[in-house]
């Protein structure tokens, strides 16, 4: 008898906060989600705002990701009445919540900044 193999099964042994970790990372993974939940945390957007503001993605990445997120519940996508039609897409109240664990990843980003730039100089501060 054949054993079935669930390819998106955790293993049983991992801890639940690993498990949740990994879940974020499936949901946030790529080079350009993070960077368009940033986007959006400061306002409505228009796809080709969000084109002009995440420097080096492409057209089908973005429109890619957007789906994605769309699909988990952080983004929605509105399309609006006018002419031309217009599409715009915001963070959902549940997008809303990433904003103070990115605000946190920001700082963090900042501090180990100026650590690696401190540690070229020799005056690397373990704090």
């Amino acid at each position: 008898m054949k054993k079935k193999v669930f390819i998106d099964q955790k293993p049983r042994n991992c801890p639940g906060q690993l498990m949740a970790i990994h879940d974020v990372m499936d949901i946030l993974s790529g080079k350009w989600k993070i960077i368009i939940i940033v986007c959006l945390s400061f306002g409505d957007k228009r796809f080709m705002d969000l084109m002009r503001e995440v420097k080096g993605i492409g057209s089908k990445m973005l429109s890619k990701e957007l789906q994605e997120l769309e699909i988990n519940g952080l983004v929605s996508r509105t399309v609006k009445p006018t002419k031309p039609i217009t599409v715009e897409y915001a963070l959902t109240d549940y997008g809303q919540t990433l904003r103070p664990i990115l605000l946190e990843m920001a700082n963090w980003g900042q501090h180990h900044r100026i650590k690696v730039k401190a540690s070229f100089k020799g005056e690397v501060n373990n704090s």
